[in-house]
Parts: C-alpha cells; sequence; structure tokens
C-alpha cells in the first residue's frame, strides 16, 4: 500500500474512532422540534442547521429543500438511510411524537428526507398461501378506516354516519370502485371478463363474493325459471356483455319463497354449480341465507340499516351454495355519506356513482317482501330497490368462500384481480 492510501485510511480511521468515543462517552437524544431542541442544557440547533428534504413524487428519488416549518404528519416517511449528519450525529423517527430525534455530543448539521408515503397494497399485506378472510382483515388493519373503500361495522366508526353501520363486525367494500376483484372459475390470463368476481365483504371468516357482470344462459341454463335473453333498458349498464345476458323470474309461480324457486333450486345450485366444475364449486361453503325477507315499509322507505335488521331478524333461513345479494348488500356498497339515504331513492348520480355494486340493469336480490306473498325486491336499471312480482330480471351468483381459501397473488384490480389456491 502507498503511503498516499495508508494516510487517508488512517485518517478516515481515526474520525470513526473519534465519532464512535464520542458518541459511547457522551452521547445525548435531542429531540428536533421545529427546527429548535427541546433541551435547555444544549446548544441550539437552529434552523440554519438543519435541512430538511422532502421527494417530489412516489418512487422518484428525487428530493428539493423544503420551506416547511414542522414535522409532516401525514403523507411521508422518513427516510433514515438517507438521512445524516456532518458531525457524526445520527437521526431517528420517533412515531409517538412524530419528530425527528438526533443523537449526538455536540453541534452538528444534518440534513432530513422524507420520502412520499404510499400505503401497503393487498399484494403488499398478503402472502401467497395465507387466509384471504385474515388477509383483507390484516389490509383493513394496515391502512384504517376507509381505505380502499374498506369499512369495518362495529358501530363505533370515525366516518360520516357511522350510526349506520350493520354492526356485524363484518369488513365490507363500499364506494365507487374498491380494489375488490376476484379471479373465480378460471386460471386463465389475463382474467377473463366473465370470471371477475367482486368481494361484498367478510363475515366471520368466510369472504363474500358476487358476480361482477350479469350471468349468461351458458352459465346458469335455460330450464328452470329462465324466461330468455335481458332485452330491458340499458341506459347505465356498466358492462360489456349485454347481447349475452339472460334474464330469469324470481319464482315462476308468483309466490316468493325462496325454497321453491327454480331460480334458487335449478339454475343457481344445480345449473351454475355444474357448470362452473368441482375444482371451483368445492371452494363454495354451504351457507344459511336468511330468506324472511323485508316489508314495504323497512326497506324502500328506509336507511339500509333498518332493511339489515330485519333480513337479518326474519328467522327463515335456506342452506345452499349459491344465493343472490340481499338489499342491505346494496345499499351498504354505497359510500357511507349514502347509507342514511332511503333504498328506493339510491336512483340518482351521486348515489349510482359511488356504488360499486351498481351495474345498471334489473337486479334481482334474494330479498322477497315479507308483507306480501308475491313480492320480491330487485334492484332497478336507475339504481333504486323496488318490488317486483313475475317479472324476468337479470341475476348476478352470490356465496360465500370456505374458510380455507387462501390468497395467491393480486392488487385487487379489474387488470389484476385476486387469485385464490
Amino acid at each position: 500500500m502507498n503511503k498516499k492510501l495508508l494516510l487517508v485510511f488512517t485518517g478516515v480511521l481515526l474520525i470513526l474512532s473519534t465519532c464512535l468515543y464520542v458518541f459511547m462517552s457522551n452521547e445525548e437524544e435531542i429531540v428536533i422540534a421545529s427546527g429548535k431542541s427541546d433541551k435547555s442544557d444544549k446548544s441550539v440547533i437552529s434552523t440554519n442547521a438543519l435541512t430538511m428534504m422532502y421527494e417530489t413524487e412516489a418512487g422518484s428519488g428525487e428530493y428539493v429543500v423544503t420551506s416547511e416549518s414542522v414535522w409532516p404528519q401525514e403523507g411521508y416517511v422518513f427516510n433514515e438511510n438517507l438521512s445524516s449528519c456532518e458531525n457524526c450525529g445520527t437521526l431517528s423517527w420517533n412515531n409517538e411524537t412524530k419528530r425527528v430525534v438526533l443523537t449526538t455530543s455536540t453541534s452538528d448539521k444534518c440534513y432530513v428526507y422524507f420520502d412520499v408515503y404510499v400505503p401497503p397494497t393487498l399484494a403488499d399485506v398478503c402472502s401467497t398461501g395465507g387466509n384471504l378472510a385474515s388477509c383483507i382483515q390484516i389490509y383493513y388493519a394496515t391502512n384504517g378506516e376507509g381505505y380502499d373503500g374498506l369499512y369495518y361495522h362495529d358501530g363505533v366508526g370515525t366516518y360520516t354516519n357511522a350510526d349506520q353501520e350493520a354492526e356485524d363486525n363484518s369488513y365490507r367494500y363500499a364506494g365507487a370502485n374498491p380494489n375488490n376483484y376476484v379471479c373465480f372459475g378460471s386460471t386463465a390470463s389475463p382474467c377473463p371478463t366473465d370470471n371477475l368476481y367482486r368481494i361484498i365483504g367478510v363475515f366471520g371468516d368466510q369472504v363474500k363474493l358476487i358476480k361482477h357482470d350479469y350471468a349468461t344462459s351458458a352459465l346458469m341454463g335455460t330450464n328452470g325459471d329462465y324466461d330468455g335473453q335481458y332485452t330491458d333498458d340499458d341506459s347505465y349498464y356498466n358492462g360489456s356483455n349485454y347481447s349475452n345476458i339472460a334474464s330469469y323470474v324470481w319464482n315462476v309461480n308468483r309466490v316468493n319463497t325462496w325454497s321453491t324457486s327454480q331460480l334458487n333450486t335449478v339454475n343457481l345450485n344445480t345449473n351454475y354449480l355444474n357448470n362452473i366444475g368441482r375444482t371451483w364449486s368445492s371452494k363454495i361453503a354451504n351457507h344459511t341465507w336468511q330468506v324472511g325477507g323485508v316489508s314495504y315499509g323497512n326497506a324502500m322507505n328506509s336507511s339500509v340499516k333498518t332493511a339489515y335488521t330485519y333480513e337479518v331478524g326474519a328467522n327463515t333461513t335456506y342452506s345452499a351454495k349459491i344465493g343472490l345479494m340481499y338489499v342491505s348488500d346494496y345499499g351498504y356498497a354505497a359510500s357511507p355519506a349514502n347509507w342514511s339515504t332511503n333504498i328506493g331513492n339510491l336512483n340518482n348520480d351521486t348515489n349510482r356513482n359511488n356504488n360499486w355494486m351498481f351495474m345498471g340493469l334489473d337486479d334481482w336480490t334474494i330479498s322477497r317482501t315479507s308483507d306480501t306473498s308475491d313480492g320480491s325486491w330487485f334492484v332497478d336499471a336507475s339504481g333504486g330497490v323496488y318490488i317486483g312480482v313475475g317479472q324476468d330480471h337479470a341475476v348476478r351468483p352470490t356465496f360465500y368462500l370456505n374458510s380455507n381459501v387462501t390468497y395467491v397473488s393480486g392488487f385487487g384490480t379489474s387488470s389484476d384481480p385476486i387469485r385464490i389456491n
């Protein structure tokens, strides 16, 4: 080794040794607040000795000096690797006080870097092979109430209309377009549009899905309560398969008893299950559906919570794998600000545009009208909820996944939906 290199190497070691000695012998923590030390017995760290740098945009790696005089409380995250001081001081972030801590024994000049905060995606928090229901709950816990349209229904939410929650400890997706897509019934890539489903929510240890677009006769058959191709108004239709959509009556006998409906027994729980195949039907749980329904006054003229309360308390049940959405499922898919709106009045742009479940065609629910013997509730093509008797409407199969279904991959978008085991 030549003399110049030896001198440089020796100098670096001397500096490092000095810093190490200083920190071990006399280091002290100083909490920096608004550019000044909050310890009166230490040298004041002036704003001239502190430079705060903000990343220009997420992932850019480019930073600009900010004129802010307080630490960022949200939107940014402390970059420990880039943050440094000229005189051996070290910087760390105190998450409780939301301040930077300088560990040093002398006055110093420091550079504090903050990156734009990017919330974790579903793929970030879910591990391959992890239970899907638990994965979604962790996603909620990581990002907080309302992020990506996910709300915990415990009755004490911090958002508008929390008092209108279902209070069943479910995790439900709400709003215009949350990332709740699942590819079901196919392993093809990209996922075929007809195999896109969406997560209504997590109920206990089970995830509840609804078909994104309406079912065709190829999926649900031309027997049972089939009534032909769907031909009604498609002014608000959000899908891309209108010419293939089939229509079905709720019960051809005009009796609103779900157990005698061939839409239930033939089209959904025979044809549909057979057509998706044993591999996929085995992922669906046998579920006890609440089929007692809800009265006219407690649905169309009431908020979603009232409808929910009567639907789940009706005491008439039916056990099967496949059902349809509840009236309350549709109501709770709207943004929380709309939960106090009468369900019959959801037929306007504000409510339609803030409800991911709205697809724009007449759409049967599983809920009967409890104060009649022939009527059943459906979501109208304009977004409101009304009573149908003997009419033919579109259908979206709805079901609960078995609790052992696991997450494989995907962000939950329509182009990169969740893949399951």
